[in-house]
């Protein structure tokens, strides 16, 4: 007995001190890798990378920029399907256990043994508070250090956080694939639905998709994503989320994925998307915008935007094709076996409507052609081949540009393409036999741009940088650096308006020579038909855009006063004061000139253009706002007798606003008598003024209505002519006309709004002189206080015999008084 007592003694003194050695050992062992734990507190302020979203003024959205792509979602805003379905697929005890499942981590131990010298990834066992411990603090090393690591700070976690909390960083945080980030936007990415719409199916294969999106692609390994999605289905109904034949019936659903685009959402938005990512990027860095989460509300319009898109195109590749066919893109051998293939593999531009396709065989009335096969979903060619038939209607544009045949009209199809050329073509309908019929189309060469904003605000609320985004992102309203030509005299008279000119006031058109300096060739400025046409008012200068008038104006004017109005309205920086400039021979932008021209329309207020009128950050907070504009008595809750709220506009005024009506005026002439008639077919009052270069390389035409401001141009990327005869009013003009007959088509008819003290006294529209009772050829002309139509000639541009400008009426003497004239 007593060798028995000492037995057990001995046996317990082992056993205590195996106890406290493992105790201690264990201590020892937490403390080691406690040491070097990351601060699991961080959690608590935690911001995870958000997308920045971008909407049109509709709210629709227009883009979405993020490196993961990730809303974030409270937990109170996820439904208990989407619950259900995570937890029953990844840790079903999460609501029970204290952050370690023993008897997962016991399984995974001996499935860890098994697999020992194998080299398989041993089988994980981690709840989600650690896998909320590993995607947030650690890495996913796989080793036996970071499992305890991540051990210890799931069990810190749970002593610190609330489980909805651990629950909601989880939903938030886990990678789904495809670079969607969290549950909100990979619902969006994968059924294009918030997750309050989503199936029981739908919420199953989101929450197959953690253990290893890849395995379980919806396209490329579509038979093990079903299997996956039905497991978890499954699970769901063994623990009570869903009932069975809830079950049932979710298992039988196809897998139906719809894939969310990831580029501009609103067609025709893309150089208007990309003008906004720049912008953000300027303003606040990358990181803020694909991680700040950043809420943009832009100035598009949507409908305007689709408008000026179609506009654009249509008339880019109508001056194309008048000046004829080029040739194939492309040759494929259709000899050499699948055409498909080789077609399915050249690049396509996604948005424009056209198809690529191949010519398999040329007639006299027709060519048989094969379209571009799409790709399927899973990113392989499709294997069916579609044919459609080349009409002869369809190529008879398409005259030779160059070579022998430059020029001779087409009578066969197999004149203008042969088999194994590469085509675009462009669906008209089917013919009566059921086959579908096409029209040939090519990428056209020549380029331009159209903006349209709002002159009161600066908004832009339609912006088209060319022909083609995927093509070429290059922006033309934005980036390209062109000469406005004419269209810049506006500001040449603009000056000379709000410095004692009148619209009356007459200048000389007669040849000039100008001294350009020592060494260099005296510079003869002509009109464009080459014609001189005596003396002549400040509008039919404007309205016929004589140089010569403008070169004489600008002289007396004097070029730095000039140059001080091309920088007041934001044409140029920092413009050369030489003559040449008050033709336009300066570069600058189509949007540049849009805002320009908005001044005019708005009564001379200073506008920035803009495409954001908003920026909120994560938290909903305004950090930019583009109107400055104060609003006095808008947050009254209620009516209460009090005075109607009022808008105190502190914004600069850079031009008179009874100058900015007199210039308006004329450039409503332009339209209505000038250079600009195109627009008349507007039937609504415009103003504006076309623009043409030395050879035509750029032709303009920038105009407003009292509500809108529309800037369009043509030319070639590499600048070079038109070609013969190429004018603003021919080529531009026409662009801004089919614009705004569709803009303002639910627009009233308003008239430009007079400002208070002009004055409005009819004239002889050609001598400048007050008109006589029951004279013919008369206007009404726009006059300040203090003005009146002369009652003889005052000609800028005729001198006396000692050189002094001729002045023959009171008139000239209040220019010249006021230090604006003489010649520079």
């Amino acid at each position: 007995m007593r060798l028995l007592i000492r037995f057990f003694g001995f046996l317990f003194a082992i056993g205590t001190v195996v106890f406290l050695v493992g105790v201690g050992g264990v201590s020892y062992f937490v403390w080691k890798y406690s040491q070097d734990l990351p601060d699991y507190s961080t959690l608590q302020n935690y911001e995870p990378p958000i997308m920045t979203r971008v909407h049109a003024t509709d709210g629709s959205l227009v883009a979405e920029y993020a490196r993961e792509r990730r809303l974030y979602l409270p937990i109170q805003a996820v439904p208990r399907l989407v619950v259900g379905a995570f937890l029953a697929a990844e840790d079903k005890n999460f609501y029970q256990h204290g952050g370690l499942d023993f008897s997962g981590i016991a399984r995974a131990a001996v499935v860890y043994v098994q697999n020992m010298g194998t080299g398989r990834r041993p089988q994980g066992a981690s709840t989600i508070t650690q896998q909320v411990a590993k995607n947030f603090l650690l890495t996913n090393e796989v080793s036996i250090d970071r499992k305890v690591k991540e051990a210890l700070l799931a069990l810190r976690i749970e002593r610190t956080y609330s489980k909805d909390k651990i629950l909601e960083l989880y939903l938030n945080e886990i990678y789904l694939g495809m670079g969607a980030y969290g549950i909100a936007a990979a619902s969006l990415l994968y059924f294009d639905k918030s997750v309050h719409e989503l199936t029981v199916a739908e919420a199953a294969y989101l929450a197959a998709l953690p253990k290893g999106p890849t395995l379980f692609h919806p396209f490329r390994q579509r038979e093990r994503a079903i299997e996956r999605r039905n497991w978890v289905i499954d699970r769901m109904v063994e623990e009570k989320f869903i009932a069975a034949e809830d079950g049932e019936r979710a298992k039988k659903q196809p897998l139906e994925v719809t894939s969310r685009p990831t580029g501009a959402h609103i067609f025709a938005a893309e150089y208007f998307a990309e003008e906004v990512r720049r912008e953000l990027i300027d303003r606040y860095g990358e990181k803020k915008l694909y991680e700040g989460g950043l809420s943009v509300r832009t100035t598009l319009d949507p409908k305007l935007q689709q408008i000026a898109k179609k506009t654009l195109t249509e008339h880019l590749v109508r001056f194309d094709e008048q000046r004829g066919w080029r040739g194939p893109v492309s040759r494929i051998d259709l000899a050499a076996g699948d055409w498909g293939a080789k077609l399915g593999e050249m690049r396509a531009f996604s948005d424009i409507s056209w198809r690529l396709a191949v010519v398999l065989e040329a007639g006299d009335q027709t060519a048989r052609i094969g379209l571009q096969p799409p790709r399927e979903r899973s990113g392989q060619i499709a294997t069916t081949r579609d044919i459609g038939l080349l009409t002869l209607e369809g190529v008879k544009w398409a005259r030779w540009a160059q070579g022998p045949d430059k020029g001779k009209a087409v009578s066969k199809v197999a004149q203008v393409v042969r088999p194994g050329d590469v085509i675009h073509v462009e669906q008209l309908s089917a013919d009566p036999s059921g086959a579908q019929t096409f029209k040939l189309r090519q990428l056209p060469d020549v380029e331009g741009g159209l903006v349209a904003l709002d002159p009161w605000t600066g908004r832009v609320l339609a912006l088209v940088g060319g022909f083609s985004f995927d093509e070429s992102q290059f922006n033309r309203a934005t980036q390209a650096l062109r000469q406005p030509g004419s269209s810049f005299k506006p500001f040449v008279y603009a000056a000379a308006l709000d410095n004692g000119y009148t619209p009356s006031t007459v200048v000389m058109d007669a040849p000039i020579e100008v001294d350009q300096g020592p060494g260099q060739d005296k510079w003869r400025p002509e009109n464009y038909s080459g014609k001189f046409y005596g003396p002549q008012t400040l509008r039919f200068g404007i309205e016929q855009s004589r140089n010569v008038m403008t070169v004489r104006l600008a002289q007396d004017v004097g070029m730095p006063l000039i140059a001080e109005y091309a920088k007041r309205f934001g044409v140029y920086d920092d413009m050369l004061p030489v003559l040449s400039m008050a033709l336009g021979a300066g570069e600058t932008t189509l949007l540049r000139m849009a805002g320009a021209y908005g001044m005019f329309a708005n009564g001379g207020r200073r506008i920035k253009p803009t495409l954001i009128d908003r920026v909120q950050d994560r938290y909903g907070h305004t950090v930019y706002r583009h109107d400055e504009r104060q609003c006095q008595g808008c947050d009254a809750d209620s009516w209460a007798g009090q005075p109607e709220p009022t808008l105190v506009d502190k914004r600069e005024q850079v031009l008179d606003p009874m100058t900015a009506y007199q210039i308006t005026s004329m450039m409503e002439g332009v339209v209505q008598r000038g250079t600009g008639t195109a627009l008349k077919a507007v039937g609504k009052p415009i103003a504006g003024k076309t623009g043409t270069t030395n050879d035509a390389k750029d032709v303009w035409f920038v105009g407003f209505s009292p509500d809108l401001v529309v800037a369009t141009y043509f030319g070639f990327d590499r600048p070079r002519s038109l070609g013969k005869g190429a004018t603003g009013g021919g080529i531009a003009a026409p662009v801004a006309r089919d614009f705004m007959k569709l803009a303002l088509a639910d627009k009233p008819s308003v008239p430009f709004r007079v400002p208070p003290g002009i004055k409005l006294i009819r004239i002889n529209a050609k001598t400048g002189l007050r008109a006589q009772p029951g004279e013919s050829g008369t206007i009404l002309e726009a006059f300040k206080p203090g003005t009146a139509p002369p009652d003889s000639y005052s000609i800028i541009g005729v001198v006396d015999s000692e050189g002094r400008p001729l002045t023959v009426s009171p008139e000239a003497d209040r220019a010249v008084g006021s230090g604006t004239g003489g010649l520079y």
